[in-house]
């Protein structure tokens, strides 16, 4: 019923791996250094999702970073 997994299996998930690894942990560094939680950073990879996500950093006040002084 269950085959096992053979090497080009292995290596397209662990391709599918590494391209998670590499736009997960990025975004979420961005959103600690922001002040968010790290785990928004799992939305990256959720198609469609990680478009309201860039919206939702762009558009937010940062809770980590405080406002630059308005003067005139």
């Amino acid at each position: 019923m269950f085959q096992s997994i053979r090497t080009p299996e292995l290596i397209v998930i662990g391709a599918m791996l590494l391209m998670a690894f590499v736009v997960i942990w990025p975004a979420a560094t961005i959103c600690r250094r922001l002040g968010f939680s790290g785990w928004l950073g799992f939305l990256a990879v959720v198609p469609m999702v990680n478009l309201l996500l860039l919206w939702f950093v762009a558009l937010s006040d940062w809770p980590g970073v405080e406002p630059a002084p308005r003067g005139i």
